[in-house]
């Protein structure tokens, strides 16, 4: 039995829902709050997460960013001073809203703000769709994300943490992921013993 941790910074743009997902998975699925305050700096949840058809599991510490320009600003001298304590991130998560292009089209400055954290290491990422629940103000469809997904080295998923649908699917993308990294990383150990 294997138990890792991995550090998992969320990130997206203000009132894509990154804190409803994040809450909602640490809480299984016990209550979707309908009124949240902005996220200012960093939040930090944790949760394990097991890994299917093992007896490893991974902890998840999930860094809830602040999606608003001034936030993001801050989100380098409030997160990346402790990582030089908890070394760089494991696993990403960028978050958008499927009923807002501008939230999309943000995602590229997200990923390159973090990718700079990260000097080239090689770090799973997922590229989450949510309020898929809004199907009349959809905007950007799901096959133009996942190529985007795709092109940047990322999984894809798409979510309504409102409706209950899919929020787990992130984490237990990235915690699968980062395991397999693991293995991979053991493997290529043991090869050289």
């Amino acid at each position: 039995m294997v138990k890792l941790a991995a550090k998992c910074i969320v990130a997206g743009d203000s009132a894509v829902g990154k804190s409803a997902m994040i809450q909602m998975f640490c809480n299984d699925g016990a209550h979707f709050q309908k009124n949240y305050t902005l996220t200012t700096g960093v939040e930090l949840l944790m949760k394990t997460v097991p890994i299917p058809e093992t007896s490893d599991s991974v902890e998840l510490f999930l860094f809830d960013s602040g999606g608003k320009e001034l936030f993001a600003e801050i989100l380098d001298r409030l997160y990346f001073p402790f990582a030089t304590q908890w070394e760089q991130p494991n696993a990403l998560c960028i978050v958008y809203d499927v009923t807002s292009e501008e939230s999309f089209n943000n995602c590229t400055k997200w990923l390159e703000k973090l990718r700079a954290q990260t000097s080239g290491m090689h770090i799973p990422g997922v590229l989450v769709g949510n309020k898929t629940d809004l199907i009349d103000r959809r905007v950007v469809e799901r096959n133009q994300a996942q190529e985007w997904a795709e092109t940047n080295g990322l999984e894809y998923c798409e979510i309504s943490v409102k409706e209950m649908e899919n929020y787990e699917a992130p984490f237990r993308i990235l915690a699968n992921s980062f395991h397999q990294l693991y293995k991979e990383k053991v493997e290529t150990f043991r090869s050289l013993v």
